[in-house]
């Protein structure tokens, strides 16, 4: 056992064997550089603990008690978690096959590999009798050594290796996390039901309110009480299961145990029991306290957000499939016709010549080059699909360089593996390989993806890996890795690799100049530094639409930033109101994409009729006037890890009515938004929290909080929002596309709270290439006080130039000024503006403060009553 004292009040436990005749997989290519600290340390030999003090954080202690093991760990006197109170710590050492003596066959009739003869000549260390005891059982059992799912088999040449532990959470009722699973936000009991499953699948039609896996798995728990937030993750890319108990049963259990509550104190708490084939235990727990601290803590070990480009954070246009040239210059030129902005459209398999990927099928796309610059020209991108199944083929030059090259994964006969998928039969390169990764990356090169530009982007789908004629729609588990490894102990971040790879090859396309957009369906620790992903293949109901919202915010809480769902539903014809409402609300989520089966209906906006044509074009308008927020909030996700879509609870961490709330959510500090989910809803019922109040973003209605209230939510719009107290830097002269805007002119709204106060913020740079990172941006903080909006550069000023500049200001919930002037830095004059006002929402209207007042300059708007 091994426990670090990491940077920024975390921990580390690592528990392994002490002496395995083979070495026990250990997940690699997911973690940043881990900066330690020391511990402080004191024995306690009378009752056998030890107790570990950070060093630059002493109030976190860790306890750790010798016989039997278990470590509590407190916030000073306080324990919010425990490791192994229950006793489940269960590690199943490697062995040799008791039946077999050396030398003879394996379960299948086939001799050993060498590699397995050498594992049967040596044997294991006698444990050490200081050791943690280690799980041992001679006994061959059915499953062992091999395991069968329906006409499926696959053999264990290394035998059973599975882990488990059991963590508890002291005096909390609700955890989230562990995504992906179409289920609530707050993670239900598992008693007597069947445990969260953690392995990536291709699922077709995904039932709702289920545990069953889907596409991806972050093994991540996070904690939530009125007093603080604390985190956990399982790091661990096999098959894991995840049993929750929060049945009362527990409450006061653990508890008692510690001294700290009071005697009569039902103290709740959560058990969590982690369960995986194999690996090691490595846990990395973050004490918070906030649920900030706790996202900072967790992004500073797996990484932060990518930063998107601009063009990637706007609408895209899917389906499966656009037919040819015309098809898409059609629907292009749809879009500028009818008035409705997009700056993406994506095209599906059918482009590419036989499902062989960077081909085009030329009777179809004679020209793609020609195509992707007309798009191009009007400032928008196109997206092409490229999974990770490699079309058999010894013509096919992908295939052919990679088979001669050895990068496929093998078959336990150390055969090349070979499954069915949508080229018919398949091959799968194997990305556990740097070098594999490497190869691929190169193959993005338009020298070598012929017909493509760098306004062509990528979109990795199938990645779990799809095997559609293996075992549960994937890869065989005894399917061999380099270095040993069985496709058993790498599973979950197969689709990691093949995003990482690709997010490197368009990087070394535009000789790292440009930002990559990469799409991945297939999610692991660590996902959010190469791109965005999306939610699979939904259906167009409402539980679908109304699912969208937990297993994005479960999403959003793991780390990953850039997250949605496809707008409609894959499968199936949504009806007219049902897709009004699902861009309504995905236009408050962080990826906006309306994506559809080839079997469906056309959906183009402008196919339905005038009424409904202009609902769904006004809600994709909204996400382009709030481009500067989401683009901001994209910003600190990459700088400090929080997402731009958060629980309502992450906002508001005292209010015990949030922590089970999933059917709203937060963008930033500042917009609350209800998406309608039923059909023939016109009004909905809104919970808003805090003291500082809120204004309807379309009325600039004010309604004091904490309140419950009816907002009315006609087929044109839905519940939002904005907290008093906040800034919001809208563009509201919307273009066809986002690049188009760069330069437009910000309104900026603010809403007071009851002291008539608010701030918020403006980051501003070029929206695609790495110039951010050498200084060139602009970032902009606002702060309303003392009847003064100030304008304060965070940066120097002219880092970025910029011609953008502030046309106008609506303050909301503010007494009617007899005067207001506006004076700049840079000469210090004072100048009087114009202003509107209307006292039935107390809200003021100062129009055009001129084209003097640059977004990027530091300048004070003065309000006398």
């Amino acid at each position: 056992m091994e426990l670090y004292a990491l940077k920024d009040g975390m921990i580390r436990l690592k528990i392994n064997e002490a002496a395995p005749i083979l070495p026990r997989h250990e997940v690699p290519d997911t973690l940043e550089e881990l900066k330690l600290q020391n511990f402080k340390i004191d024995f306690d030999k009378t009752n056998e603990t030890i107790v570990l003090s950070l060093e630059e954080q002493p109030d976190t202690r860790v306890k750790i008690t010798c016989h039997p093991v278990r470590i509590d760990i407190y916030d000073g006197d306080e324990p919010i978690m425990s490791l192994n109170s229950k006793n489940l710590l269960h590690i199943e050492h490697l062995r040799k096959k008791a039946s077999d003596p050396e030398g003879e066959t394996d379960e299948e009739g086939e001799a050993p590999a060498e590699d397995e003869q050498q594992q049967e000549k040596e044997p294991a260390e006698k444990e050490p009798a200081d050791k943690i005891e280690i799980t041992k059982k001679e006994e061959d059992e059915p499953g062992m050594w091999d395991e069968t799912f329906k006409s499926h088999h696959d053999r264990k040449p290394r035998g059973p290796e599975s882990i488990g532990m059991d963590t508890s959470f002291i005096n909390f009722s609700h955890v989230y996390g562990i995504p992906e699973h179409a289920d609530s936000l707050s993670l239900k009991s598992t008693v007597n039901d069947e445990p969260y499953r953690l392995y990536n699948l291709d699922v077709f039609e995904y039932d709702l309110d289920q545990r069953a896996a889907l596409y991806g798995s972050i093994p991540l728990i996070i904690a939530h009480n009125v007093k603080r937030t604390v985190g956990l993750l399982w790091l661990n890319s096999a098959e894991t299961w995840v049993d929750v108990n929060k049945s009362d049963d527990n409450k006061g259990v653990l508890g008692t145990l510690f001294g700290y509550f009071a005697t009569d104190e039902q103290v709740p708490e959560v058990d969590v029991h982690w369960m995986s084939e194999s690996g090691i235990i490595d846990i990395f727990v973050m004490v918070g306290p906030s649920p900030k601290d706790v996202m900072r803590q967790y992004t500073s070990l797996t990484g932060t957000s990518y930063m998107p480009p601009q063009w990637a954070i706007a609408y895209h246009q899917s389906r499966w499939n656009y037919k040819d040239e015309r098809d898409v210059k059609q629907v292009d030129a749809g879009f500028d016709e009818h008035d409705i902005p997009y700056d993406c459209l994506w095209l599906d398999i059918e482009h590419t010549d036989g499902k062989r990927y960077f081909t085009w099928d030329t009777t179809k796309f004679n020209n793609p080059t020609k195509m992707q610059d007309s798009v191009a020209a009007k400032g928008r991108k196109m997206v092409t699909i490229i999974d990770p199944h490699i079309k058999v083929d010894n013509n096919y030059h992908i295939y052919s360089e990679a088979k001669a090259k050895g990068y496929f994964i093998k078959d336990k006969h150390d055969n090349e593996f070979r499954g069915w998928c949508w080229p018919g039969d398949s091959a799968y390169l194997d990305f556990t390989l740097p070098v594999v990764r490497e190869w691929w990356a190169s193959q993005f090169s338009p020298d070598i993806y012929k017909g493509s530009t760098k306004h062509l982007y990528t979109w990795n789908d199938m990645n779990e890996p799809s095997v559609f004629n293996g075992p549960e729609i994937t890869m065989h588990k005894d399917a061999k890795h380099a270095h040993g490894w069985e496709h058993r102990h790498i599973h979950n971040m197969y689709g990691l690799l093949q995003q990482m790879s690709t997010f490197k090859g368009l990087q070394m396309r535009s000789e790292g100049t440009e930002r990559p957009f990469v799409l991945s369906r297939a999610f692991f620790v660590g996902t959010q530094k190469y791109g965005a992903i999306w939610t699979g293949d939904n259906t167009a109901e409402w539980g679908h639409l109304a699912a969208s919202n937990p297993m994005l915010l479960t999403i959003s809480l793991s780390g990953i930033a850039h997250c949605g769902a496809d707008v409609g539903g894959f499968f199936k014809n949504p009806d007219v109101e049902l897709l009004t409402r699902w861009y309504q609300a995905a236009a408050y989520q962080p990826f906006f994409r309306a994506h559809a089966h080839i079997d469906t209906s056309r959906r183009e906006p402008w196919l339905y009729d005038e009424k409904n044509k202009l609902a769904i074009r006004d809600a994709i308008r909204q996400r382009y006037e709030l481009l500067p927020l989401w683009y901001t909030l994209f910003y600190k996700a990459h700088k400090t890890g929080e997402p731009p879509m958060r629980p309502l609870w992450y906002e508001f961490p005292q209010d015990a009515n949030l922590f089970a709330t999933d059917d709203s959510f937060m963008v930033g500090n500042s917009l609350l938004v209800k998406p309608v989910t039923s059909p023939g809803v016109t009004s909905t019922h809104v919970y808003l929290p805090g003291t500082d109040g809120w204004f309807d973003v379309y009325t600039n209605q004010y309604y004091p909080s904490p309140n419950t209230v009816n907002i009315p939510t006609p087929y044109e719009k839905i519940a939002v929002l904005q907290k008093g107290g906040t800034i919001i830097p809208r563009k509201l002269r919307v273009r066809r596309c986002s690049s188009l805007m760069r330069h437009d002119p910000y309104t900026l709204f603010v809403a007071l709270n009851p002291k008539k106060q608010a701030n918020g913020e403006l980051y501003m740079d070029d929206g695609h290439s790495y110039d951010y990172q050498t200084g060139q941006f602009n970032h902009v903080n606002y702060t309303f006080t003392d009847n003064k909006l100030i304008s304060q550069l965070l940066t120097p000023l002219g880092a970025w130039p910029t011609d953008s500049w502030i046309e106008r200001i609506i303050i909301n919930g503010i007494p009617a000024p007899t005067q207001i002037t506006i004076e700049s830095s840079q000469d210090g004059v004072k100048t009087p503006l114009g202003f509107q006002y209307d006292s039935s929402r107390r809200s003021l209207t100062i129009r055009k403060p001129g084209k003097a007042v640059n977004a990027a300059s530091n300048w004070i708007v003065q309000l006398d009553n």
